[in-house]
């Protein structure tokens, strides 16, 4: 087994964690969970890629379609403070760092959401070596060019990295790839992974 050399983490399900906005906006608007969620969908899909528009220029049309009375500070506002940091993940990337690891975040997000974040769990920018954000480096997974382009930037072999994404579909690719990865199912379990495979490491040497 190799040591680890870097801990590439997802963002959101991650280190942030939160309920659905499609069901908190279903409970407070009255807005169909299904309905939402399509429309979220197709936006998304816009605002994840560099030179997007205002994310909040394309979502207007449908609050007012809606009957949402929210605008650009109050809807993003609403979105985002429903999203709660686990600081126990945030000290143990400190750890990791402390130990010679890198750490790195790899995530699918627009603009103006990780202006909030940076603003507001800046602890966990801090904490990393750096952030990958898709509207900024023009890679969204599943691609393979996602991973791909934080190895060869980062000059770290696919074989001496673990992954966790709360998405199956990622994990699939980066396995492919050769990286270790796994479904995230919590700090406790990622902590025996990377530690189990390190100490293993140390003991056969």
């Amino acid at each position: 087994m190799t040591v680890y050399k870097a801990v590439i983490f997802d963002l959101n399900g991650v280190f942030l964690e939160s309920r659905y906005l499609s069901d908190r906006f279903e409970e407070t608007y009255g807005v169909p969970n299904k309905e939402f969620f399509q429309v979220m969908k197709g936006i998304m899909d816009q605002v994840r890629l560099p030179d997007a528009p205002p994310a909040f220029s394309l979502w207007e049309s449908h609050l007012k379609k809606w009957n949402v009375g929210l605008n650009e500070t109050g809807f993003f506002n609403f979105w985002f403070s429903g999203e709660h940091l686990v600081p126990e993940l945030v000290e143990y990337t400190r750890q990791l760092r402390e130990q010679g690891t890198k750490v790195f975040i790899l995530s699918n997000n627009f603009k103006e959401r990780t202006t909030y974040y940076r603003e507001q769990f800046s602890e966990i920018f801090s904490n990393i070596d750096r952030a990958y954000f898709s509207w900024e480096t023009g890679h969204v997974k599943p691609s393979p060019e996602a991973f791909k382009a934080l190895l060869n930037e980062q000059h770290i072999a696919p074989g001496q990295t673990v992954y966790f994404d709360d998405s199956e579909k990622n994990i699939q690719i980066a396995r492919e790839l050769g990286i270790q990865s796994f479904i995230w199912h919590g700090l406790e379990a990622a902590k025996r992974i990377i530690e189990t495979n390190n100490n293993s490491r140390e003991i056969h040497h």
